[in-house]
């Protein structure tokens, strides 16, 4: 039996997995963490279960709709979309509604909107090189800094001038104010075709970790398994194949395994970092260009039934620190086991080792309560406890040193016959959740004998994620 070993029990791993035992692979799958899921686990914290951020299951990639619907069947909610923005003490529609943006910031600004459009249609940046830049030449410059400027560079930690157009070609392609405008006027004769539209999506009733969760126990149901609290420290190479990989168990144990076929979502710079022998010295060098951003989440119930309508809120005001609130109880009631209560997830983007990062859990309770109470999103007083979930690696960032060091690491690994990269970390690629998993799919259908390129994943599709 051809035996495969998979890094990472995130969506993308745990799919490669599944898909794997289902014809007949030996599988095992190792995972740093007590739980599987990667950032799109679902945490549960007496009786209350909460989201690493905001995960929305919809997809139009068919052989990822078909997993989703075949692991959880009935658990698996068909849930309304409702999201605002925090901006200027007001809130706005998003997606962007034209109209709603327009008479919330008043006649005159509006009156400068379109005209800053109108200039940039006349004479549009180029070339393309910046996230600025391309937002700008779709939405003209007036709109892209109240909508777009502020919340990307809290995302983000740098300016909007440093992070590449790719990444926003990347995840909000198709759409720009002549596309969001023939939206609004043409919403009920046409299906929507750009995903940042759409206004309702799937969602498991007790959270994305339960997806997760399932696919792990299928996986080990059908004889693979999945190794929980497993820290891997060296990847072994033979010539240009990957040979085995050691790890401390949960138990402290050190051990290597053996395998055919290996595929990882591990981020690109552990990866080759952790390889023995040690690649060329330009490889090492193009790993640590690499960079990432962390995000922490403060996590929060409340006493109160309802909060408000939306599924998350994102804050765009520079006053405050907070990124994005997630409102649980209406991506799913169950979420939520207390009658009379609600929670919230409070995103705070940051970098690993920062003075946000490094503050202490008390303290950032202290802050998310005060925020989201200066916001107005709920009045003081009602927050029962809290916790916090410090998420390292969560977004790759497209910079210059990126784009210098991604066709070294391309060239080299493309040597390695036996090695496949997956997922957001793995291709160091802003995806969505759906565009992850396919790269688990097509990396065990390659192993089965087909050939897939999984860097081509999520580069011309049609429909793309909304800033986050």
């Amino acid at each position: 039996m051809q035996k495969v070993i998979i890094l990472g029990g995130g969506p993308a791993g745990l799919s490669a997995g599944y898909a794997l035992v289902k014809k007949g692979y030996e599988v095992i799958i190792l995972e740093k963490e007590k739980q599987v899921g990667g950032i799109s686990k679902t945490v549960e914290e007496k009786g209350y279960r909460f989201d690493l951020g905001g995960h929305r299951f919809f997809t139009k990639i068919e052989e990822v709709e078909n997993l989703w619907n075949e692991v959880l069947e009935e658990e698996f909610l068909l849930r309304p979309r409702l999201s605002r923005i925090y901006y200027r003490g007001k809130f706005f529609d998003y997606p962007i509604k034209p109209f709603n943006a327009l008479g919330g910031l008043g006649l005159y600004e509006a009156f400068l909107i379109l005209f800053s459009y109108a200039k940039v249609k006349v004479s549009p940046i180029k070339p393309e090189e910046s996230f600025e830049d391309w937002v700008v030449n779709r939405f003209g410059r007036r709109l892209f800094e109240h909508f777009f400027k502020s919340y990307t560079e809290k995302v983000w930690g740098i300016s909007t001038k440093e992070l590449k157009a790719e990444w926003a070609a990347q995840r909000i392609q198709g759409l720009s104010l002549i596309s969001a405008v023939t939206n609004a006027l043409l919403k009920q004769l046409r299906k929507n075709k750009i995903k940042t539209l759409i206004e309702e999506f799937h969602y498991p009733r007790l959270g994305p970790g339960q997806m997760y969760e399932s696919i792990a126990k299928a996986i080990e149901n059908s004889g693979g398994q999945v190794l929980l609290n497993v820290k891997v420290n060296a990847i072994n190479m033979k010539s240009d194949r990957i040979h085995s990989v050691c790890f401390i168990d949960k138990d402290g144990i050190e051990k290597e395994f053996t395998a055919d076929d290996f595929i990882t979502s591990l981020p690109l710079r552990d990866l080759l970092n952790m390889l023995r022998p040690q690649p060329e010295e330009s490889v090492q060098t193009a790993a640590n260009l690499l960079k990432y951003r962390d995000f922490l989440t403060v996590n929060l119930a409340l006493n109160k039934e309802f909060l408000f309508p939306d599924n998350w809120i994102y804050v765009h005001s520079p006053e405050v620190k907070l990124g994005r609130a997630q409102n649980f109880k209406q991506w799913s009631p169950a979420m939520v086991p207390e009658k009379g209560c609600s929670s919230l997830g409070l995103e705070y983007f940051c970098n690993e080792g920062d003075e946000l990062w490094s503050s202490p859990d008390e303290d950032l309770i202290r802050l998310a309560a005060d925020e989201i109470s200066k916001i107005g999103l709920i009045e003081s007083g009602l927050v029962k406890w809290g916790f916090v979930i410090r998420v390292p690696k969560a977004y790759p960032v497209y910079d210059d040193d990126y784009q210098e060091a991604m066709p070294v690491i391309k060239s080299f690994l493309s040597g390695l016959g036996n090695l496949q990269t997956i997922g957001r970390n793995g291709l160091h690629r802003y995806n969505n959740m759906d565009h992850s998993i396919l790269t688990g799919l097509l990396a065990a259908r390659n192993i089965t004998g087909e050939t897939h390129d999984l860097w081509q994943v999520n580069m011309e599709e049609e429909y793309h994620e909304e800033i986050k």
